[in-house]
């Protein structure tokens, strides 16, 4: 009887017709919203040949937002980094008071519309803010500049490395931390010969999820970038540009670079996995 019952509530176990129909739903989905979209960006991008798509990326206009989108990806992810493995370090290594408040602003990007986010960097550095005339009586761009644009990409990517290492770090707990310090190594030894390796993997996941993130992102960047064209517009706000003045090729040959560094994240992703499963899974990150 208890066999019986297993078979009755296994998932497994259900019948063929049953398991076949699951899977087309799951890749007719995927299909649909996935796959044919991303094949309509490469279609419309080389819709004219390789020449037109290779012309188009060298507009003045879409280079000035590839160099802008890659320099704010170059500030932005390191700093997320940084702020990542300290969130994560003293939230998994120590306890404190306000850990759980800690815990929810990390989470609050994800809450909050990337609209919003920017919004609020247009209140606090605005010309009708308390800061606004003082950095204007100074010379300081904020708003409509690169600093605001870096600003408003930090906020909206910031959870990602600290999110990808606090469980990890909760999982190993502090047995080897500890037993480093017993033998004499000093914090920054055991940090680095000890901590590092151990979640060098997750912080790699952070990594690549916070640039393709800050590299695509929009909403926060629209609201602070003012959209000044070949001095503040980022690849995504260069394809709605593009978009919206009917210059098809240009705006589905930024756009493909967009779904390249998706796929490239996907492939280097699936890489880790492949190449180091057993270590993945030996430190909480074989999912």
């Amino acid at each position: 009887m208890a066999s019986e019952a297993r078979r009755r509530t296994a998932p497994t176990e259900e019948p063929a017709g049953v398991r076949l129909l699951l899977i087309l739903a799951g890749v007719a989905f995927m299909a649909l919203f996935l796959v044919l979209p991303l094949g309509a960006v490469f279609a419309e991008a080389f819709r004219q040949g390789l020449g037109a798509y290779l012309e188009a990326l060298t507009i003045p206009d879409a280079q000035a937002a590839i160099r802008l989108t890659l320099l704010v990806a170059a500030i932005a992810v390191p700093l997320n980094v940084l702020f990542g493995i300290c969130a994560s370090w003293a939230i998994a290594k120590f306890e404190f008071k306000g850990k759980a408040f800690l815990i929810t602003l990390i989470d609050l990007p994800f809450s909050v519309s990337p609209v919003i986010s920017g919004l609020v960097y247009v209140l606090l550095f605005g010309t009708g803010s308390l800061l606004g005339p003082w950095l204007r009586a100074n010379g300081i761009e904020i708003l409509f500049a690169v600093p605001g644009i870096v600003l408003a990409t930090i906020f909206v990517t910031f959870p990602f490395v600290a999110r990808e290492l606090i469980p990890l770090m909760q999982e190993q707990g502090t047995a080897d931390e500890e037993a480093a310090l017993s033998l004499g190594a000093s914090g920054w030894q055991t940090f680095r010969y000890v901590t590092l390796p151990n979640i060098r993997w997750g912080l790699l996941y952070g990594v690549l999820l916070c640039n393709a993130r800050a590299m695509g992102e929009f909403g926060a960047v629209a609201v602070v970038s003012g959209k000044i064209r070949g001095q503040t517009t980022t690849m995504p706000l260069q394809v709605e540009m593009f978009y919206n003045e009917y210059q098809g090729t240009a705006a589905f040959a930024l756009a493909s670079l967009l779904a390249l560094l998706a796929l490239v994240t996907l492939v280097l992703k699936s890489a880790l996995e492949w190449r180091f499963g057993d270590e993945l899974a030996a430190t909480g990150r074989g999912h």
